[in-house]
């Protein structure tokens, strides 16, 4: 009786794991070349406000500093990290393909936390650099640092915000704007423990904390700056994380959004 032989490359193949499977697929899936275009358009507006940073009557680290508060952090970085964050799952949810993922032995947290991965890695490579090239642009190189850090730190803690918000609703898109610009912009604002937690104020924390002078207008009371803004925000990620994995093991998908 002759035994069955193996090549040596089937041998020793090995099944790729769940969770890069998820990242993998999610690359592929949700990042088509239409979805790259809405990505690298609020890029180019990051790189708009470094390029207007040189119209202000300031020194170039202040101007690029007070334009990327008030437009990059605050205007571009949510942006793109929604768009980021819709398609790693909202999108998939409305258009009913995320059965494909839910039907998988995958377990929920791994479907998380790899999709998250996959957005993040995303960000990592469009509005972070951004970020720092605008301050380039600026002629402020010594902000490209703390602006590359700000922008990834604070489009992670988004991705992970918003997919929790995916996992809650359908309306994805609608709740994470209201999130952002009512909640975020106009209370956090006003009210110091909402701005604690939210990623646009405390990635302008995480900036202004980061250079060795900034305006002193930028530097808000009540709130962690520079490292102990980028601790507040990773508990922020891991906490909407948790939740997401929570709510999604308690999903009800049907068809199609209308």
């Amino acid at each position: 009786m002759n035994d069955v032989t193996h090549s040596p490359a089937t041998a020793h193949r090995r099944p790729t794991p769940r969770l890069l499977a998820i990242m993998l697929y999610t690359r592929r899936s949700c990042f088509p070349p239409k979805r790259w275009a809405a990505l690298l358009l609020p890029c180019a507006g990051a790189l708009l406000f470094g390029l207007l940073s040189r119209a202000v009557d300031l020194t170039p680290d202040r101007a690029f500093a007070n334009v990327a508060a008030e437009g990059i952090f605050s205007l571009v970085m949510p942006i793109t990290a929604l768009v980021i964050g819709d398609s790693v799952l909202g999108a998939e949810v409305r258009s009913g393909t995320f059965h494909f993922t839910w039907l998988t032995p995958t377990p929920r947290w791994q479907i998380v936390v790899g999709r998250w991965l996959a957005g993040s890695l995303v960000a990592l490579v469009t509005i972070a650099p951004a970020a720092a090239v605008a301050a380039v642009i600026a002629g402020s190189s010594s902000s490209a640092g703390p602006a590359f850090v700000a922008a990834a730190v604070g489009s992670t803690a988004y991705i992970a915000i918003f997919i929790a918000v995916g996992c809650i609703t359908r309306r994805t898109a609608a709740w994470s704007l209201a999130l952002v610009f009512l909640v975020e912009r106009l209370l956090g604002a006003a009210l110091t423990g909402i701005a604690q937690l939210s990623p646009t104020w405390e990635s302008r924390a995480i900036f202004v904390g980061l250079l060795d002078d900034p305006p002193n207008r930028l530097v808000r009371e009540g709130i962690p700056q520079g490292g102990d803004a980028v601790v507040r925000l990773v508990i922020v990620t891991v906490v909407t994380l948790a939740l997401a994995i929570w709510r999604m093991k308690r999903m009800r998908l049907s068809g199609a959004a209308d």
